[in-house]
């Protein structure tokens, strides 16, 4: 059996999330492997993949916030916002001055309400709103509250009618950088869309310590205990509370420690589950399934 943690991979241009979760279903030899957040096939950088038990943690990292580089082209509209689209719409963005565009990125940092890009993987009437799109049918997606911490330009080139600007987002999850970047587009009145897009972070983790689609089979599997703890804090259990917990029984009177996190964690460095407060005392809210210490 494979063992059950967590892997950080970098994920190249042109494969789809799912291709790499299949290369890592064979470079590790289990079917049960998930990913924290899928990344359009344009686009590059951080997948957070979840190996064996280690897929429960998954839906604690696909929350977190996230570091995005990207390119965005001012002047040509597409269908999709972003370079995989057909071009809509073309302008003379050449006029545009330094300070009209951070004028205009003001607005779209904070907290935003943003309608996701129609070509995007939320679902409508239990459909995938890209594949409504593709089928030519109207897609009406509703605006979503999210939050853009970071909205900054690191450079600026011109060539012809067209600005390309080099950026760095830091956002909560479910933001859309398509939509910021056809916004911005739009409240220039040139258009905009998306050339190029790398994911850096997610929460603690970064593409930095990420292993390549062709070094699956060597990577580093990061400890379930380890992650939980990144990602929760640790909450330091004894041998008898790491066996209550497991047993479903709770601990009288813990709740205070709770302060710390909410990862249990054994003596032996094991991960026991994640645990809530209920009234004076904790219990399990999910347990793992039992492993063998490193």
């Amino acid at each position: 059996m494979a063992t059950a943690g967590i892997v950080l991979v970098d994920k190249p241009g042109g494969i789809t999330s799912h291709d790499v979760v299949a290369r890592a279903r064979r470079a590790f030899g289990t079917r049960k492997i998930g990913h924290a957040g899928t990344l359009d096939p344009m686009a590059t950088g951080l997948l957070v993949l979840g190996v064996e038990g280690a897929t429960r943690l998954l839906t604690f990292i696909v929350g977190l916030d996230k570091t995005y580089e990207a390119t965005i082209r001012l002047g040509v509209s597409t269908d999709s916002d972003d370079a995989d689209g057909e071009i809509t719409a073309t302008m003379d963005a050449s006029p545009l001055a330094d300070a009209q565009i951070r004028a205009a990125i003001e607005p779209l940092t904070g907290r935003i309400s943003q309608v996701p890009s129609t070509v995007s993987a939320i679902k409508v009437n239990g459909r995938r709103a890209y594949d409504l799109a593709r089928a030519g049918e109207e897609v009406q997606l509703t605006a979503r509250e999210v939050t853009v911490s970071r909205f900054e330009v690191i450079d600026a080139r011109r060539a012809g009618e067209t600005v390309d600007l080099d950026v760095v987002v830091d956002c909560s999850s479910g933001t859309y950088i398509r939509a910021l970047a056809r916004d911005l587009g739009a409240s220039l009145g040139v258009g905009g869309h998306l050339t190029a897009l790398r994911r850096t972070r997610i929460g603690p983790f970064d593409a930095r310590d990420a292993a390549s689609v062709d070094e699956l089979a060597a990577a580093s599997v990061l400890t379930p205990a380890a992650v939980a703890a990144d990602v929760l804090g640790a909450f330091d259990v004894t041998a008898d509370e790491a066996r209550d917990l497991r047993h479903g029984k709770r601990l009288g009177g813990a709740a205070p420690r709770l302060a710390a996190g909410r990862a249990a964690i054994d003596p032996n460095g094991v991960l026991v589950g994640i645990v809530e407060k209920r009234g004076d005392d904790v219990k399990s809210a999910m347990n793992m399934p039992e492993e063998r210490p490193a």
